[in-house]
């Protein structure tokens, strides 16, 4: 073998090493960052629940949400010297992983078609309105099990070839922690605006009347309810503030509106478009 192929041969070679030393670096490139008493997952695979919708089976919610990888925000979720982190390493080889939060990029302000969508509390009902009393899913430190990607799940008309399924838990308005003055967000549907039946999922799981919420309130739920997943009014822009470091984007945002109610008691939804929502990272 002459010179010149001796030297091609070890340039490969060392093109090859170079690049599988490359691709270790990035998959050890992952981490956990503390940010205030959040954690950020650095560079992990995740599901993103945000825009999820749920069926209820069982008092227990299941969601479709999205699989992503990059950077990602949760509440510790510690346990016995271990936390969300150390969950969402161990599924990576066990057919798991852990539900965190993003900012949807389907959100973001003008060119997404969803938009967060606020179920009004006391503080944003109108002077002859009604706050929203309806359930949600809160998927933080949900549980998504791989092998439902590309499978048929019930609840759900579409196989889901990109989707995982999330079991998470249920928030009623039983729980004041699950929303605040302002109420609660889900998100929904933005196609040249607010569209006022995406309201609608703001009176799913509905507990009523309130003494119910003596007893168990999730039993009152029908079974096989489609649910959507939400937080309390603000949650979601305050974690994109930790997440993104203040450099939030505008988002898309429409404020249901239950101004009267027909004959049965159920509300009659109205929206108003308040795009494009500016996150306050200061506040």
């Amino acid at each position: 073998m002459n010179t010149r192929n001796v030297l091609l041969i070890a340039l490969v070679a060392s093109c090859v090493l170079l690049a599988a030393n490359s691709l270790t670096s990035a998959t050890d490139h992952e981490a956990c960052v503390p940010k205030g008493p959040f954690l950020i997952l650095e560079n992990q695979q995740y599901a993103l629940c945000a825009t999820a919708s749920c069926f209820t089976y069982n008092e227990v919610l299941y969601c479709d949400c999205d699989i992503k990888r990059g950077d990602s925000i949760s509440i510790p979720l510690s346990y016995d010297s271990q936390n969300v982190c150390d969950v969402n390493k161990q599924g990576k080889t066990n057919g798991f992983m852990v539900s965190t939060f993003s900012l949807p990029r389907d959100t973001i302000y003008p060119a997404g078609r969803e938009a967060l969508y606020t179920c009004p509390g006391e503080a944003n009902k109108g002077s002859r309105g009604f706050a929203a009393n309806g359930s949600y899913g809160q998927c933080d430190g949900g549980i998504c099990f791989t092998s439902t990607t590309g499978q048929s799940f019930p609840g759900f008309d579409k196989r889901l070839i990109h989707d995982i399924i999330c079991a998470c838990p249920l928030s009623t308005s039983c729980d004041p922690t699950s929303r605040n003055g302002s109420g609660y967000q889900i998100s929904g549907s933005y196609d040249r605006g607010c569209n006022p039946e995406d309201c609608n999922a703001c009176s799913a799981g509905e507990i009523e009347p309130k003494d119910q919420c003596t007893g168990n309130p999730l039993a009152s739920i029908t079974q096989g309810t489609i649910i959507p997943v939400g937080a309390p009014s603000g949650s979601p822009l305050a974690l994109s503030c930790l997440l993104l470091d203040g450099n939030v984007p505008k988002v898309n945002s429409c404020l249901c509106q239950c101004l009267q109610k027909d004959q049965n008691g159920n509300c009659i939804w109205t929206v108003i478009d308040k795009s494009p929502l500016v996150a306050d990272c200061k506040g």
